[in-house]
């Protein structure tokens, strides 16, 4: 039984020895309800703060007890909500002893096994959240409704369960929400679904769904919110919006709609937000602005959708965010875009879009334009270097694999509240201008496969957000793709800016100079990469400072001296490179650097473990774990002096050039 199940009991048998002497007005919590709430207790493995501290009959001042009005037989509890309170164990059929219970929220706790069927025979009950759990099993043949006809709200996201969607949903007649997303249910949905008239939201995201999308659901006249997303569905979307009238959210992003959009979705004039992204949905964008009036987000990427880039978008003049990112479209950017004026975020990405002096002049006019995403397009023309150029309110710009000639243009330079900036897989050149290190908002900058030469620039060591890590993103309405260029490999995409690590980087360009041992002051930084570049000099001691270091890449340079002792304390460093260099010396031990494998260290003459160092001879080299790159054939005569000296000799020789081949990335 446990503490807490003694103390429950104490409770009960001081109730049940004395119930004469207790007037009502001195009646608290009814001794059925208090019977009901020691079993779901007993039935958890954590204790509930506030539930076993003393011996107090008063449940209803328990923590997340609510109560009603006084009885004569007792306050009856009404509400049990412990939401985000780490309970685990089961959750016991004592629960529906409670049987005035209206609210049940156990919401982002990790109780498991199956619910109990008469946890769905609460005839008062109101309100179900049992989300972000780790239930499972099947909530088929419950009896959901038959005798809580009164269940408004139906939340069970981001948990375990399988099967198909319960058919017996049909006696919910007062449910307005439903959520069963986040977990494995499979099958079609029963027809039986489409009988709720009060259903407001719907959300089935990411599960096993499949089949065609039944005209059933336009029964739900009701419907404010529909997510299927990230599910099996297949076939052409129904023709059935007209009778969704209230239909304000619609998202069926990930799945295998094909054919064109029906004639009712893009007249609706209730839709603010489109979402059908990664499907095959074919033939021109034909959506109706004039009818679609209060659209503020629209998602049409990674389809098959033809023609060139639809001018009729333009008169959806309360549009904030637009992606149509991988279609197949292509020609110019109509001039009607300037009209776009509430326009925050925009992809055109992959699009064979082409002129990118003229794109940019038309969407300056997009006064509030913060994301531009332009990946892919322009290939081989000239980066517009037209000073007249303005985006004031540009956070992100992303320009990455359009093979685009020339430098980094001056306009560039009054973006100042950039905080993403993407020219990487270029043609670009000339040197990195110094005013970059003035935008205090910056926490990513990739410049990677281009030509830039030149010293780094300094200032880049000044960058605020990666000094005190003031990074705050606003985020688009909708999934918004982010596409970074890898050529070789498949592109990686990214739904949220926040799930970009603050990133320099600078590799495969002709960069010389030193590593500026100021870049110790960026703590905030995680990835650094300045491989395939023509660095010299030593690794700063210094780069220790940089705390929150993920990554560290300086291979393929010509860096010289040794490996610094201070790099071991960088906890969180994962990743790290320092190949084909000049180095020399001890490679240091411990830490992180216990697990980098050998490969991470090759390439330098002078580099050896901490008991062999040799320059000369044949190196062995072992798996990660065990010392690195020690050698063999060393005779057994050798004298601690002769060492010392061999060392020397060693790294001094190790300054000099030695041949390698050097893999560009560059195309």
């Amino acid at each position: 039984m446990g503490y807490r199940g003694f103390c429950l009991y104490l409770v009960l048998l001081a109730l049940s020895l004395e119930p004469q002497n207790l007037k009502s007005e001195e009646l608290t919590c009814n001794p059925n309800d208090l019977r009901a709430l020691a079993g779901f207790s007993n039935c958890l493995e954590s204790a509930i703060a506030g539930w076993n501290d003393t011996v107090i009959p008063d449940c209803c001042t328990w923590t997340g007890i609510t109560c009603d009005n006084s009885t004569v037989s007792g306050r009856r509890v009404v509400g049990l909500e412990l939401g985000s309170k780490r309970l685990t164990g089961k959750i016991c059929e004592s629960l529906a002893g409670l049987n005035q219970l209206r609210v049940l929220n156990l919401s982002h706790n990790f109780p498991w096994g199956t619910l109990p069927a008469e946890l769905f025979r609460l005839q008062n009950i109101e309100i179900i959240d049992l989300s972000n759990n780790d239930f499972l099993g099947s909530i088929n043949n419950k009896g959901m409704c038959t005798i809580s006809t009164r269940i408004q709200v139906l939340n069970f996201s981001n948990n375990h369960f399988s099967g198909q969607v319960p058919k017996d949903l049909a006696n919910c007649t007062f449910l307005n929400h439903l959520s069963f997303d986040g977990n494995s249910l499979s099958g079609s949905l029963p027809e039986t679904l489409f009988q709720l008239k009060n259903l407001s939201e719907l959300n089935l995201q990411g599960n096993r769904i499949s089949g065609p999308l039944s005209n059933g659901i336009g029964n739900l006249s009701n419907l404010v919110k529909l997510d299927i997303s990230s599910n099996l569905f297949s076939g052409v979307l129904p023709d059935i919006f007209g009778s969704l009238a209230r239909l304000e959210h619609f998202s069926a992003m990930s799945n295998s709609f094909t054919g064109l959009l029906p004639d009712s979705l893009v007249n609706s004039p209730s839709l603010q937000m489109l979402n059908l992204n990664n499907n095959s949905v074919s033939g021109p964008i034909n959506l109706n602005c004039s009818a679609m009036k209060n659209l503020v987000s629209l998602d049409l990427g990674s389809n098959l959708i033809l023609g060139p880039i639809p001018e009729g978008l333009s008169s959806c003049r309360r549009l904030k965010t637009l992606n149509l990112a991988r279609n197949n479209l292509g020609g110019e950017l109509p001039n009607s875009y300037k009209n776009l004026k509430a326009l925050t975020h925009l992809s055109l990405s992959n699009t064979s879009l082409s002129n990118i002096l003229s794109t940019l002049k038309i969407l300056q006019y997009c006064r509030n334009l913060s994301m531009l995403v332009l990946t892919m397009n322009f290939h081989d023309e000239q980066m517009p270097n037209d000073e007249n150029l303005q985006f004031k309110n540009l956070e992100s710009l992303i320009l990455a694999n359009c093979k685009l000639r020339g430098s980094i243009p001056q306009w560039l330079s009054s973006c100042h509240k950039l905080k993403l900036l993407d020219l990487s897989w270029n043609h670009l050149g000339g040197n990195i201008p110094s005013w970059f290190g003035k935008f205090e908002s910056l926490f990513y900058l990739d410049f990677s496969n281009n030509s830039f030469k030149g010293e780094i620039p300094k200032s880049l060591t000044e960058l605020q957000s990666l000094i005190i890590g003031n990074i705050t993103i606003e985020e688009p309405v909708s999934s918004f793709q982010l596409y970074a260029a890898r050529q070789g490999g498949p592109s990686l995409s990214y739904r949220q800016i926040s799930g970009l690590r603050p990133t320099l980087d600078l590799s495969y360009n002709i960069l010389q100079g030193p590593i500026w041992s100021s870049f110790g002051n960026l703590k905030r930084l995680h990835v650094l990469n300045l491989k395939e570049n023509n660095l010299s000099g030593p690794i700063p001691n210094n780069l220790s400072g940089m705390t929150y270091l993920e990554k560290l890449d300086l291979s393929h340079n010509k860096l010289s001296g040794e490996i610094p002792r201070a790099l071991v304390n960088l906890s969180f460093l994962s990743t790290f490179d320092v190949s084909y260099n000049q180095l020399c010396g001890e490679i240091p031990e411990g830490s992180q650097f216990d697990t980098f494998p050998n490969t991470s260290f090759e390439g330098n003459n002078g580099l050896c473990s901490a008991e062999y160092c040799t320059c000369q001879s044949e190196q062995t080299l072992h798996s990660p774990g065990e010392k690195k790159m020690t050698t063999i054939g060393l005779p057994f005569g050798i004298g601690a002096a002769t060492g010392f000296v061999l060392t020397v000799i060693c790294c001094f020789m190790s300054g000099l050039s030695f041949p390698y081949s050097r893999k560009r990335g560059r195309t």
